[in-house]
C-alpha cells in the first residue's frame, strides 16, 4: 500500500504574524487618522498619528524578539511608514488650515511626501547596505516619524493654547515645506537606538521614562510640544557635534 505524500506545505506559528499583524494595525490607525482629520475631530486626527508612530516602534522589535523578520515585513513596513508619516499628517494639516491657501498649501502638501517617500527610499536602500547609521550614533536626515510629529507641531501648539490666533496659512505652508527638506537633507540626526547609559543609572532612566508616559497619558499636548522643541534642540546640537567631530578629524 504506497504511502501518502508528505505535507510540503509549512506551518507557521501565529505569534510569527504577530508583527505583521501590528504594521496592519498601524496601517489601520493611519487611514482613521485621516478620515477624523476631513470630519475636523482634529485632535483624535492627531493622537492617532501618534499611536502610528508607537505601532511603527514595536513592530520591528517584536520581528526581531519573534524572529520573523520577513522580505513581505519590511516591504510592508515600508508602506505603512508612507501612509502614516508621508500622507496621514499633511492631509489633516491641510483640512486644518491650508483650505484657504489651497494651490500653495497643495504644492506644500505634495512637497512634503515627495520627501517622506524620497526618504523611506535613502533609508531601504541604505539600511540593506548597512550604511543608514554612521557609525557614530547619528542617521542622515529627520526620519519619517519625527517628521510627522515635527510638521504637526503648528497644531499641537495650537490644542495647548487655543486662545492664540491660528498662523498664517503661508507660514504653515512654509513649515510643511521646510520639513520635508529635513528629511531629505544630510544634517546628522541622533539615533535612539544606539542611546547606551551607564548600568547604575538604568534606575534613572526608568523613572525619568515612566513620568514621562504619565506625562503624556496627563498633558498630552504640553508634553509632546516640550518634548517636540527638544528634539529640534537636539538636531542643532547633534549637527554642531558632528561639524565638530569631522573638523577634529581634518
Amino acid at each position: 500500500m504506497p504511502h501518502p505524500l508528505p505535507d510540503k506545505r509549512k506551518k507557521i506559528n501565529v505569534l510569527q504574524l504577530l508583527p505583521n499583524l501590528v504594521t496592519i494595525s498601524a496601517i489601520c490607525v493611519g487611514l482613521s487618522a485621516i478620515r477624523f482629520g476631513y470630519e475636523g475631530n482634529f485632535e483624535l486626527a492627531v493622537r492617532l498619528v501618534l499611536v502610528a508612530c508607537v505601532l511603527d516602534g514595536l513592530d520591528g522589535r517584536l520581528a526581531r524578539l519573534t524572529k520573523s523578520e520577513s522580505p513581505i515585513g519590511a516591504e510592508l513596513d515600508s508602506l505603512a511608514d508612507f501612509l502614516n508619516f508621508g500622507v496621514a499628517p499633511v492631509l489633516i494639516m491641510y483640512q486644518w488650515a491650508l483650505q484657504d491657501f489651497q494651490s500653495a498649501g497643495w504644492i506644500a502638501v505634495l512637497s512634503y511626501s515627495i520627501c517622506c517617500v524620497l526618504r523611506l527610499a535613502r533609508f531601504n536602500v541604505d539600511s540593506r547596505m548597512d550604511k543608514e547609521d554612521t557609525g557614530c550614533g547619528y542617521f542622515v536626515g529627520v526620519p519619517s516619524p519625527a517628521g510627522a510629529v515635527l510638521v504637526l507641531l503648528p497644531m499641537v501648539i495650537s490644542f495647548l493654547f487655543s486662545d492664540l490666533p491660528l498662523a498664517a496659512p503661508s507660514v504653515i505652508a512654509g513649515h510643511v515645506f521646510l520639513v520635508g527638506l529635513l528629511m531629505i537633507s544630510r544634517i546628522p540626526t541622533y539615533s535612539f537606538k544606539q542611546l547606551s547609559i551607564d548600568r547604575g543609572n538604568a534606575k534613572f532612566f526608568l523613572l525619568g521614562a515612566g513620568l514621562m508616559a504619565a506625562a503624556l497619558l496627563t498633558y498630552l499636548w504640553a508634553t509632546l510640544a516640550l518634548m517636540t522643541f527638544a528634539y529640534i534642540c537636539s538636531l542643532i546640537w547633534a549637527f554642531r557635534s558632528a561639524r565638530k567631530s569631522r573638523n577634529t578629524k581634518d
